[in-house]
This record gives structure tokens, C-alpha cells and sequence, in this order.
């Protein structure tokens, strides 16, 4: 049987202060439309359909070709958005999935059970709820003697004693697509809202005979739709603490959840230790065996294994395994060490590759380079990879030695096991297995302190 999907990303977010379109706003990592997405895809749907309203060229943009964008001109309730979909779906046979864009905290697991009820009891429609302690705000289900949902009553709308009802409606709905149109086309909006709502046809299938099952998910907190600053942040909340928990139990140590913090897409391998204050977002890849923190920050990084970064901020670099960063050491996009290497404090390296082998143990900048194997890099070396107009290209050979304080004026060659005194600029190639110099030749003036510093203070003494 195929499985469509209705994704209701129409509204305007107006509470979340913004600029930005509501479905865009970023929850472990991505817009949390795209957490919708993603679930879809997981559960294999034949088609997705996204009712896009207000930010519709934005959202369209980032969507692609993931889903079908229809257009909801004017936004007339939750009814009147899912109409939008009926000229792609409503001659299809199948099951068809319903769900809001901002809910990204919903799990594969919970709407695949879903369908699967859905299915077992051959329902025109099925409602997701959760049982909240304070269900003020949310429509309560009420259901009859046999567990199944005879309707939903909206909070402003409750008797005393259906107030008291603790299980709400979780906005996401399964339908028999077929009967979900046939009782659109019968939903009106003769409400104070003149509004077409969605909830109108759960009355309107059960005057009809049709059986409707909700199934009540165990986590209530995948019910929570994002509306505003506040529940976005308790959404990134529960995200991380969700993937915290899930890294744990598949190996990895994270020495104090409270203050760490985990982008969902991240990867992370057996027995890898993460210390207080790691920040992992994007597509970052850790290996085994790692240790990761305190306070450092990776950005779509891949780490090879028993890597140690500490107190540094990686973007878009490549770190091979036994390689050691930090502390204080920022490697930017292009970076990409070999194995056993070291980058040291203070070191910067940008758009440059470094062999196996290789140290930069300090106060040093790499920048548009290739550096070859076991290479030493003096402490505050410099490749001088920028003229003011064009970026430049830096070579060093295998085995080199690079002094302190180097000058290696880009665009410049540096042979196999060549050696480059401390203090020089290097302005010319240097070949394999020479030795380059280029400095001042020292002028030593023997006493002459004494008198230097005499003539300090007599001058400080006029000044004064």
C-alpha cells in the first residue's frame, strides 16, 4: 500500500519574533522542517506534499526536490491547508500521513507504530496523542468504553469535566486518503474563526460509521510543536538530550551531559570520551577511541581515531588518526593533517595539508600549503600565503625542518630534508637537502649597554 504525506508548513510564526520563516529555524543542527522530512523519508513515503504560505520562495528553496510545494494563497485553517493537497492526492489509494512542519521532536519509531495501528484496525483515521500533566491549551480526546476516539474537544471549548482529560491531540494524523478528501469536501466554516478545520472530519467519519483509534505515544515530548523562542529551546533541549542518550548507550563517554552539546546528524565511534563544553555540530565523523573537549568546538570535521583535541575550534578540516590539536589551535576549512601528527597551541592552519608525521608545535600559521611528511615546524613559522591581491602557494618536502620565526614567502618550494635557519625569510626556492639562511648578519658592540641605557634616562629626564 503507498503512504503519502501532507506536511502543513503554511503558517506565519508570527511568536517566534523573525525574520526568518518559522519552519527554518534551526533544531539540532537543521531547520526543523527538515527533521519532518527526514522522518518521511525514513518511512519510505510514496510522495510528500508540503503546504508552503508565508516564506514560501525561502522554504521552497531549501525543501528542493524533496517534496511537491503547493501554495496555500490564504491561510484559512488547518482544513483549507490540507485541501491545497487534493488535486495531486485525493484520486490516490493509500495511506496518507499528516503532519506539521514544526514538530521535529517525532520519532521513526512512533509514526511507524502509528501507521501500523492504523492499518491493524483498518481506520479511516488515526490521531497521535500523549498524556500531559498540564494539558491546558491543547484539545483533549475523548474516546468511548472500547478505547476508541469518538472526537476532539478544543480547550476554549471543554466542559469542566473533559478539562480534566490529561490526553491532548498531538497534531499529527493518519488517514484512509480516499476518506480524508470525501470528508474535506463536507468540512465547513461556520465557526467564530471562519475557518476549514482538520479536526471537523474526525465528526464527520464517525457520523459516517468510520472507526477512528488514536495511538498515544509514550514520550509526550515528541508532541511539542514549536511556536515561539522558548519552545525552540526547549525542542534543542530535548533533541540533544535525546542524541546524548543514544551516544551512551552505543559506547561513547560523555564525562558531564549538562554541558554538552550534540548536533543529531553527528557521528561518533565506540569508546570515544567527550569532556565538558564539547560543541559537535553538522556532519562531524569521530572515530574510536578519541578524546574530544574540554571546550572545543567541530564543525562538519571528520576525526580519524584515537585522536586528541583539546580547547580548539575545527571547521570543515581532516584530522588522521593519533593526531593530537590544541590546545588553542584552529584548523579551518581545507585543513587535513596525515596520521601521528601534532598541531600545537596557538597554531593556525588553514586550506593546507600536513604529512604524517608531521609537527607544528606553536605560535604558528599554515595557510594554502602542502607540507610534507615528519616535517618540524618551528615555533611562530609563517607561511606568508597572501600579497594583498592573490592567495599563494607554499610547498614543503618530506623531512624539512622549518626554524622559529620563518618567513616562507608564498609562492615557494621547499625540497626533501632541506633546512631552513631560525629567523629567515625565504623568498626563493630551496633545494632538497640544502640549507637556507636569510638574515642580517648580527652587529655586536661591545659596552655599549651601559651607554645606550645612559642615554635613555637622560632623555626621559628632559621629557619629564
Amino acid at each position: 500500500m503507498q503512504t503519502f504525506s501532507i506536511i502543513l508548513a503554511a503558517g506565519m510564526g508570527k511568536r517566534m519574533q523573525s525574520k526568518l520563516y518559522k519552519m527554518l529555524h534551526p533544531v539540532g543542527g537543521k531547520p526543523m522542517v527538515g527533521h519532518v522530512l527526514d522522518l518521511l523519508e525514513q518511512m519510505n513515503a510514496t510522495r510528500n506534499v508540503a503546504i508552503v504560505g508565508h516564506g514560501a520562495e525561502d522554504i521552497q528553496a531549501y525543501i528542493g526536490d524533496r517534496a511537491e510545494c503547493v501554495l496555500q494563497e490564504e491561510q484559512l485553517g488547518t482544513g483549507h491547508a490540507v485541501m491545497q493537497a487534493g488535486p495531486l492526492l485525493e484520486n490516490e489509494e493509500g495511506t496518507t500521513i499528516v503532519i506539521c512542519g514544526d514538530t521535529p521532536l517525532i520519532s521513526q519509531e512512533t509514526l511507524g507504530r502509528m501507521v501500523e495501528m492504523h492499518r491493524e484496525h483498518g481506520a479511516a483515521a488515526t490521531i497521535m496523542t500523549a498524556v500531559m500533566d498540564d494539558p491546558h491549551g491543547y484539545g483533549r480526546v475523548i474516546r468511548d468504553a472500547d478505547g476508541f476516539v469518538t472526537g476532539i474537544v478544543e480547550q476554549k471549548d471543554c466542559s469542566e469535566e473533559q478539562r480534566r482529560i490529561r490526553e491532548i491531540n498531538a497534531g499529527t494524523y493518519v488517514f484512509d486518503n480516499r476518506k480524508l478528501f470525501e470528508a474535506l469536501a463536507k468540512v465547513t466554516n461556520h465557526n467564530v474563526q471562519n475557518e476549514y478545520y482538520l479536526t471537523d472530519v474526525f465528526g464527520i467519519l464517525k457520523a459516517e460509521g468510520e472507526t477512528i483509534v488514536g495511538y498515544c505515544t509514550p514520550d509526550p515530548d515528541e508532541a511539542v510543536g514549536i511556536n515561539d523562542r522558548v519552545l525552540l529551546a526547549e525542542a534543542e533541549r530535548l533533541m540533544n538530550q535525546r542524541k546524548l542518550l543514544e551516544l551512551m548507550r552505543s559506547g561513547v563517554t560523555i564525562q558531564d551531559p549538562s554541558s554538552t552539546y550534540v548536533e543529531k546528524d553527528v557521528q561518533i565511534g565506540a569508546d570515544t570520551t567527550l569532556l565538558p563544553g564539547s560543541v559537535l555540530k553538522g556532519a562531524t565523523v569521530i572515530g574510536s577511541d578519541c578524546v574530544i573537549g574540554p571546550y572545543t568546538e567541530l564543525t562538519d570535521t571528520r576525526i580519524g581515531d584515537r585522536v586528541v583535541v583539546r580547547q580548539s575550534v575545527l571547521e570543515e578540516a581532516v584530522v588522521g588518526s593519533g593526531t593530537s590539536v590544541g590546545p588553542f589551535a584552529y584548523m579551518r576549512p581545507g585543513a587535513e593533517t596525515g596520521e601521528n601528527v601534532k598541531v600545537g597551541d596557538f597554531v593556525e592552519i588553514k586550506n593546507a595539508k600536513l604529512g604524517d608525521g608531521t609537527k607544528v608545535s606553536h605560535l604558528s600559521y599554515v595557510g594554502d600549503a602542502v607540507v610534507g611528511k615528519d616535517v618540524n615546524v618551528g615555533c611562530g613559522a609563517i607561511t606568508v600565503n597572501y600579497d594583498g591581491f592573490v592567495k599563494h602557494r607554499t610547498e614543503v618536502g618530506n623531512g624539512a625542518f622549518i626554524g622559529s620565526n620563518v618567513n616562507l614567502i608564498a609562492p615557494v618550494k621547499i625540497g626533501d630534508g632541506a633546512y631552513v635557519v631560525a629567523g629567515s625569510t625565504i623568498t626563493d626556492p630551496v633545494g632538497e637537502g640544502d640549507m637556507a639562511i636569510a638574515r642580517e648578519r648580527q652587529t655586536t658592540k661591545p659596552g655599549y649597554a651601559n651607554v645606550l641605557r645612559a642615554k635613555i634616562q637622560k632623555r626621559s629626564k628632559k621629557e619629564n
